[in-house]
């Protein structure tokens, strides 16, 4: 098999911008929606939203890697990073406070040019705690770095990269490359999205370090994007990408055979379109929860307010199978007597709907007619 990078034309990529005229369109236009809705939101709610999506972003780009960070450690380690919290919160996790670093200095810095030292410092970020591997370099073991799948005796290699020899010089053409690209630079390519489309597959096709590529890729693809857009973005890309792995896994493996990447491009600029249209739909989610706490605040007591509270922190996705009596004993340590006249209180004042019946039955936030 030969690789992207072992062709005599890599890196010059190749491609065909007909095919997503219509989606660099979609994009234009979401970007506006979501321009219009996020103005229309206080300032604290601009706040959440942005951590929201931070969040979202952190827990999906570690989920694509096999990571399962705890939510709360995630949330507290952004909002500590932007400054949020009066006394910052403890972080046990190790890995949820390196993503959250990340997280935040991919966007507060995306204007900034990319460089080595950037990167080794979010690799240091993100490989906070880690043994076994080296962290804020560039590779340098002598066996081959590739991608495989199928079990022992079994494997399937997707892709091998440029050995470790070779990176170091890889890398110094690939950063010269992202900063030329960049707006103002010599070789600036103007549409945003296509430029993140090749940032993250030439970054992806070096593959650098012994570990946190996929991770780092995402955030170049991101950094690009703001750069080109000259504002931050504010997208989930890895949510979008983690809702259908394998579709992501085929185009990049497709994308690494050849230097002519139309059918990338075509793939990743749908991918960020969607991305766009999901964070419109978390914007709007915001916007329903502030309107829910304007309406029902001062008909809520603490034990109420605690299990609303945290049915909204499962964001878009809602709580999982809906609250049920159990679920709010477990909750709030109530009787199960409470339990079920506060559940019944709530549907009353149509703060919930509750869907199912019986021993199935479960309550549903109202955010119907708000």
């Amino acid at each position: 098999m030969i690789y992207n990078w072992q062709q005599p034309d890599w890196p010059d990529f190749k491609y065909d911008l007909i095919d997503i005229e219509d989606i660099m369109f979609s994009f234009a236009e979401e970007m506006g929606r979501v321009s219009g809705v996020l103005n229309g939101l206080s300032k604290d709610s601009q706040s959440e939203t942005l951590v929201n999506m931070m969040v979202s972003e952190a827990i999906k780009t570690s989920e694509i890697e096999g990571e399962y960070l705890n939510r709360q450690d995630v949330v507290s380690s952004i909002r500590n990073n932007l400054g949020l919290n009066r006394v910052p919160a403890n972080v046990k996790d190790k890995r949820a406070k390196g993503i959250g670093s990340l997280m935040v200095d991919v966007r507060q810095t995306y204007d900034e040019p990319l460089s080595k030292e950037k990167l080794f410092s979010w690799h240091k970020m993100l490989m906070e705690g880690s043994r076994g591997v080296q962290i804020g370099k560039w590779r340098s073991h002598k066996e081959p770095m590739q991608v495989i799948s199928g079990a022992a005796g079994k494997e399937k290699v997707h892709f091998e990269a440029p050995s470790s020899r070779q990176v170091p010089s890889e890398m110094d053409r690939f950063i010269a490359w992202f900063n030329e690209t960049a707006p103002g630079g010599k070789k600036q390519i103007k549409k945003a999205l296509v430029r993140s489309a090749i940032a993250h597959l030439y970054f992806e096709s070096i593959h650098p370090f012994e570990d946190g590529n996929g991770r780092i890729g995402r955030a170049i693809a991101e950094k690009a994007l703001s750069q080109t857009l000259k504002r931050p973005v504010l997208l989930s890309l890895s949510k979008t990408i983690e809702a259908n792995k394998r579709q992501y896994y085929a185009a990049l493996e497709k994308g690494q055979r050849s230097n002519h990447i139309s059918s990338w491009i075509k793939y990743f600029t749908e991918t960020i379109l969607l991305a766009q249209r999901q964070a419109r739909q978390l914007i709007d989610f915001t916007l329903k929860k502030t309107k829910f706490f304007d309406h029902f605040k001062d008909m809520l007591n603490e034990r109420q307010l605690k299990v609303v509270k945290r049915m909204f922190d499962a964001g878009t996705e809602g709580f999982e199978g809906g609250m049920s009596a159990a679920k709010y004993i477990s909750l709030t340590k109530a009787s199960k007597a409470t339990a079920t006249r506060d559940l019944q209180y709530l549907s009353e004042i149509k703060a919930f709907i509750i869907e199912g019946g019986g021993r199935s039955t479960r309550y549903v936030l109202n955010l119907r007619e708000l």
